[in-house]
Protein backbone atom coordinates (compact mmCIF):
# COMPACT_ATOMS: atom_id res chain seq x y z
CA UNK A 1 0.00 0.00 0.00
CA UNK A 2 2.60 2.21 0.64
CA UNK A 3 4.64 1.49 -2.61
CA UNK A 4 1.49 2.47 -4.13
CA UNK A 5 0.46 5.38 -2.10
CA UNK A 6 -2.87 3.58 -1.47
CA UNK A 7 -4.79 3.08 1.96
CA UNK A 8 -4.27 -0.46 3.87
CA UNK A 9 -7.20 -1.25 5.58
CA UNK A 10 -6.84 -4.68 7.51
CA UNK A 11 -10.00 -6.06 8.70
CA UNK A 12 -8.41 -7.43 11.84
CA UNK A 13 -6.44 -4.13 12.83
CA UNK A 14 -9.75 -2.16 12.15
CA UNK A 15 -11.79 -4.81 14.91
CA UNK A 16 -8.47 -4.30 17.58
CA UNK A 17 -9.06 -0.28 16.89
CA UNK A 18 -12.93 -0.30 18.04
CA UNK A 19 -11.45 -1.99 21.67
CA UNK A 20 -14.88 -3.47 21.57
CA UNK A 21 -13.92 -7.19 20.89
CA UNK A 22 -11.23 -8.63 22.69
CA UNK A 23 -12.80 -11.77 24.08
CA UNK A 24 -14.22 -12.67 20.84
CA UNK A 25 -10.43 -12.52 19.18
CA UNK A 26 -8.90 -13.79 22.28
CA UNK A 27 -10.70 -16.83 21.30
CA UNK A 28 -9.82 -16.50 17.63
CA UNK A 29 -13.76 -16.13 16.88
CA UNK A 30 -15.09 -14.31 14.12
CA UNK A 31 -16.74 -10.33 14.24
CA UNK A 32 -20.44 -10.70 13.43
CA UNK A 33 -20.51 -10.42 9.23
CA UNK A 34 -22.69 -7.21 10.06
CA UNK A 35 -20.73 -5.42 12.24
CA UNK A 36 -17.46 -6.27 10.10
CA UNK A 37 -19.42 -5.14 6.71
CA UNK A 38 -20.48 -1.91 7.80
CA UNK A 39 -16.90 -1.13 9.70
CA UNK A 40 -14.77 -1.95 6.28
CA UNK A 41 -18.05 -0.59 4.27
CA UNK A 42 -16.86 3.25 6.31
CA UNK A 43 -13.02 2.44 6.27
CA UNK A 44 -13.52 2.07 2.22
CA UNK A 45 -15.90 4.95 1.69
CA UNK A 46 -13.47 7.48 3.59
CA UNK A 47 -10.37 6.16 1.88
CA UNK A 48 -12.02 6.13 -1.75
CA UNK A 49 -13.54 9.86 -0.72
CA UNK A 50 -9.88 10.53 -0.09
CA UNK A 51 -9.10 9.59 -3.67
CA UNK A 52 -6.89 6.52 -2.74
CA UNK A 53 -6.46 2.55 -3.94
CA UNK A 54 -7.24 0.06 -1.41
CA UNK A 55 -5.13 -2.67 0.10
CA UNK A 56 -7.97 -4.71 1.79
CA UNK A 57 -6.40 -7.02 4.40
CA UNK A 58 -8.46 -10.15 5.55
CA UNK A 59 -11.69 -9.16 3.79
CA UNK A 60 -13.85 -10.67 3.05
CA UNK A 61 -13.02 -13.23 5.27
CA UNK A 62 -15.71 -15.30 4.83
CA UNK A 63 -18.91 -16.37 1.93
CA UNK A 64 -21.22 -14.11 3.55
CA UNK A 65 -19.05 -11.31 3.69
CA UNK A 66 -18.12 -11.90 -0.25
CA UNK A 67 -21.89 -12.09 -1.05
CA UNK A 68 -22.42 -8.94 0.85
CA UNK A 69 -20.10 -7.08 -0.87
CA UNK A 70 -20.76 -8.44 -4.41
CA UNK A 71 -24.75 -7.35 -3.53
CA UNK A 72 -23.76 -3.73 -2.35
CA UNK A 73 -21.47 -3.29 -5.75
CA UNK A 74 -17.85 -3.52 -3.81
CA UNK A 75 -16.94 -6.21 -5.65
CA UNK A 76 -17.26 -4.88 -9.05
CA UNK A 77 -14.43 -2.06 -7.68
CA UNK A 78 -12.22 -4.99 -6.66
CA UNK A 79 -9.14 -5.64 -9.41
CA UNK A 80 -7.54 -8.99 -7.89
CA UNK A 81 -7.05 -10.64 -4.94
CA UNK A 82 -4.23 -12.21 -3.52
CA UNK A 83 -3.56 -15.21 -1.49
CA UNK A 84 -0.33 -15.63 -0.11
CA UNK A 85 1.04 -18.95 0.22
CA UNK A 86 2.92 -20.10 3.68
CA UNK A 87 3.49 -23.16 5.54
CA UNK A 88 1.64 -23.54 9.04
CA UNK A 89 4.87 -23.67 10.42
CA UNK A 90 6.39 -20.50 9.07
CA UNK A 91 2.74 -18.49 10.11
CA UNK A 92 2.96 -20.29 13.45
CA UNK A 93 6.59 -18.92 14.11
CA UNK A 94 5.72 -15.42 12.56
CA UNK A 95 2.63 -15.47 15.61
CA UNK A 96 4.77 -15.87 18.01
CA UNK A 97 7.83 -13.74 16.98
CA UNK A 98 4.79 -10.82 16.60
CA UNK A 99 3.77 -11.17 20.08
CA UNK A 100 0.12 -9.50 20.27
CA UNK A 101 -2.10 -10.50 23.08
CA UNK A 102 -5.12 -11.96 21.13
CA UNK A 103 -2.14 -14.80 19.57
CA UNK A 104 -2.99 -17.72 21.80
CA UNK A 105 -2.51 -21.11 20.87
CA UNK A 106 -6.33 -21.73 20.70
CA UNK A 107 -7.08 -18.74 19.29
CA UNK A 108 -4.23 -19.36 16.67
CA UNK A 109 -5.32 -22.67 15.85
CA UNK A 110 -8.67 -21.57 15.56
CA UNK A 111 -8.06 -18.91 13.10
CA UNK A 112 -6.60 -21.15 10.87
CA UNK A 113 -9.51 -23.81 11.30
CA UNK A 114 -11.95 -20.91 10.16
CA UNK A 115 -9.27 -19.63 7.25
CA UNK A 116 -8.94 -23.27 5.66
CA UNK A 117 -13.15 -23.26 5.69
CA UNK A 118 -13.43 -19.64 4.17
CA UNK A 119 -11.03 -19.87 1.19
CA UNK A 120 -12.20 -22.54 -0.30
CA UNK A 121 -15.63 -20.98 -0.92
CA UNK A 122 -14.44 -17.29 -1.45
CA UNK A 123 -12.28 -17.49 -4.26
CA UNK A 124 -14.65 -19.55 -6.89
CA UNK A 125 -16.99 -16.59 -6.14
CA UNK A 126 -14.20 -14.08 -6.62
CA UNK A 127 -13.25 -15.63 -9.58
CA UNK A 128 -17.36 -16.12 -10.74
CA UNK A 129 -17.05 -12.11 -10.49
CA UNK A 130 -13.95 -11.72 -12.66
CA UNK A 131 -11.94 -10.46 -9.64
CA UNK A 132 -8.40 -12.25 -10.81
CA UNK A 133 -7.30 -14.21 -7.92
CA UNK A 134 -3.22 -14.53 -8.07
CA UNK A 135 -1.01 -17.15 -5.13
CA UNK A 136 2.12 -15.74 -4.33
CA UNK A 137 4.48 -17.40 -2.44
CA UNK A 138 4.74 -15.74 1.11
CA UNK A 139 7.68 -17.61 2.14
CA UNK A 140 11.40 -14.66 1.94
CA UNK A 141 12.17 -12.25 3.55
CA UNK A 142 10.40 -9.01 3.64
CA UNK A 143 11.69 -7.26 0.38
CA UNK A 144 11.30 -10.36 -1.79
CA UNK A 145 8.01 -11.13 -1.09
CA UNK A 146 7.27 -7.75 -1.38
CA UNK A 147 8.85 -7.86 -4.85
CA UNK A 148 6.36 -10.92 -5.82
CA UNK A 149 3.41 -8.68 -4.11
CA UNK A 150 4.03 -6.29 -6.82
CA UNK A 151 4.74 -8.21 -9.55
CA UNK A 152 0.88 -10.41 -8.85
CA UNK A 153 -0.73 -6.30 -8.19
CA UNK A 154 0.95 -5.44 -11.51
CA UNK A 155 -0.20 -8.25 -13.60
CA UNK A 156 -3.92 -7.36 -12.09
CA UNK A 157 -3.26 -3.82 -12.58
CA UNK A 158 -1.29 -2.62 -15.24
CA UNK A 159 0.48 1.11 -15.88
CA UNK A 160 0.60 1.41 -11.93
CA UNK A 161 2.91 4.12 -10.42
CA UNK A 162 4.59 3.06 -7.39
CA UNK A 163 4.56 6.08 -4.85
CA UNK A 164 7.50 5.38 -3.14
CA UNK A 165 10.29 3.15 -4.39
CA UNK A 166 11.79 1.56 -1.02
CA UNK A 167 9.49 -0.46 1.22
CA UNK A 168 10.58 -1.52 4.61
CA UNK A 169 12.58 1.78 5.19
CA UNK A 170 12.43 4.27 8.38
CA UNK A 171 9.09 5.09 9.72
CA UNK A 172 7.59 2.05 7.89
CA UNK A 173 4.75 0.24 9.82
CA UNK A 174 4.07 -3.45 9.41
CA UNK A 175 1.08 -5.53 10.52
CA UNK A 176 2.73 -9.00 11.04
CA UNK A 177 -0.38 -10.96 10.64
CA UNK A 178 -2.29 -14.08 8.55
CA UNK A 179 -5.33 -13.62 7.45
CA UNK A 180 -6.15 -9.98 8.39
Amino acid sequence: AEKLGWKWLSVGQAIRDTGQFAEILQKGELVDTPTVVNLMKKQIEIAEAEGAGVILDGYPRDLEQAEYILQDGTMRKIEGAILLNVPKEALLERLNERGREDDTEEAIGRRFEIFEQNICSILPLLEENNVKVAKVDGVGGIEEISERLMAAIHEMVPNLECASSHVGGEGFEREHSYGE
